[in-house]
C-alpha cells in the first residue's frame, strides 16, 4: 500500500472513532461517577454510553463471537490462521504474534497490536509495556503463565499505528476463536482499541475504565488504561492498580 493510501485510510479510521482534531496527549482523568467507590458492582454498557455522545457500532461483535469456528485447542486455532493474509498487515510483520499463557486462565488480558519487540519475537508484550504489564500481573500475585495475554490483532501495524476497522474485523475471529477455547472467567481490555472491539462500541476509555461488563458466556470484563498509556502518564498507574484490585477477588472464587 502506498503511503498516501495508508494516510488516508488511518485519517479515516480516527475519524470514525470520532476524533476530529490531532493534539498532544494529555493525561486522562477518571470521572468521579466511575470512581473506584463507584464501581465494585457489574454494569450493562447501556449506563455508561449516555455520557458520550453520537456512539454508533464498530461492527457486530455479537455476530462474529457467534459465527466465530470452535476448536478443541489454541494449537487449532494457531494451525487455522497459518500464514494469514486477509489484510494488508501480512505485508509489513515478521512474525505473527498469535498470544501467549495459560490456556485455561481465568483471567486475560487484550491489547491493541503487536509493536516492534513483539513482532521480532512473535510473543505479545515483552517490550516495554510488556514489562510494565507482567509487573502489575506480578502484583496480582500471578505469574504471566497463569494469564493469557493476546491482541486484537496478530499483526503490527506499521509504525505501531492504531488497527484500522478492516484489519480489526478480519483478525477479530482469530481472538473470539481463543476466548472460546479458554473460557476465562475474566477478561481485561487494555486500552481504547480492544475496549471498543469487544464492547461494540466507540467509548473513551477514561469514561468507563473500572467498571465491570457482563459480556458473553458469563464472562466479566474490566477496561483498563493500556500499559503504553501508563509510560507516558505514569501518575495513573494508581487507576490501572485500583482496577486489578477489583480483578483479583473474582480470580479467587
Amino acid at each position: 500500500m502506498d503511503p498516501k493510501t495508508a494516510a488516508l485510510n488511518y485519517l479515516a479510521y480516527i475519524n470514525s472513532r470520532g476524533i476530529k482534531n490531532i493534539k498532544s496527549t494529555k493525561s486522562e482523568k477518571t470521572p468521579t461517577s466511575l470512581s473506584s467507590e463507584d464501581t465494585s458492582t457489574s454494569t450493562t454498557l447501556d449506563s455508561n454510553v449516555k455520557k458520550v455522545a453520537s456512539l454508533k457500532n464498530v461492527f457486530d461483535t455479537d455476530t462474529l463471537f457467534e459465527d466465530a469456528e470452535s476448536f478443541a485447542s489454541l494449537d487449532e486455532v494457531r494451525a487455522n490462521i497459518g500464514d494469514c493474509k486477509k489484510c494488508q498487515l501480512y505485508e509489513y510483520r515478521n512474525n505473527i504474534v498469535f498470544g501467549e499463557g495459560n490456556p485455561a486462565a481465568k483471567l486475560m488480558f487484550i491489547g491493541e497490536g503487536p509493536g516492534h519487540d513483539e513482532d521480532e519475537t512473535g510473543k505479545p508484550f515483552v517490550g516495554r509495556a510488556g514489562k510494565l504489564l507482567t509487573k502489575i500481573i506480578e502484583a496480582m500475585g500471578l505469574k504471566r503463565d497463569d494469564v493469557y495475554i493476546a491482541n486484537i490483532v496478530k499483526c503490527r501495524p506499521p509504525a505501531n499505528r492504531t488497527p484500522l476497522e478492516d484489519e480489526v474485523i478480519n483478525c477479530a475471529p482469530y481472538l473470539m476463536q481463543q476466548i472460546k477455547v479458554i473460557k476465562p472467567r475474566i477478561i481485561v481490555t487494555l486500552g481504547s482499541p480492544a475496549t471498543c472491539t469487544l464492547l461494540n462500541e466507540k467509548i473513551k476509555i477514561s469514561l468507563i475504565r473500572g467498571t465491570f461488563y457482563d459480556w458473553k458466556e458469563g464472562i466479566k470484563l474490566m477496561p483498563t488504561f493500556h500499559p503504553a498509556y501508563l509510560l507516558r502518564n505514569p501518575n495513573d498507574k494508581r487507576l490501572v492498580w485500583e482496577d486489578m484490585q477489583k480483578v483479583m477477588p473474582l480470580i479467587k472464587e
